[in-house]
């Protein structure tokens, strides 16, 4: 998968939301009703994140959805 791949620079803009925010993936998964694997893979590009799950992880995140996206050129 290239790095230029929406999956994985939409995952790694969750994964860094996370962090900094000091979030684990499990409490990441709880506040937006997500299965922990499924955040998991979303961060890791593996997985296709649909607008429902953006919606929801950037809520949990308390960002907009549209900053989850601002990595993809």
């Amino acid at each position: 998968m290239a790095k230029s791949d929406p999956r994985k620079l939409i995952g790694q803009r969750v994964r860094d939301l996370r962090v900094a925010k000091g979030l684990s993936q499990e409490k990441l998964a709880e506040l937006a009703k997500l299965h922990r694997n499924y955040v998991g893979s979303i961060e890791r590009g593996q997985k296709n994140a649909g607008v429902i799950s953006i919606v929801k992880l950037a809520h949990a995140l308390s960002e907009k959805p549209s900053d989850l996206l601002t990595t993809i050129p």
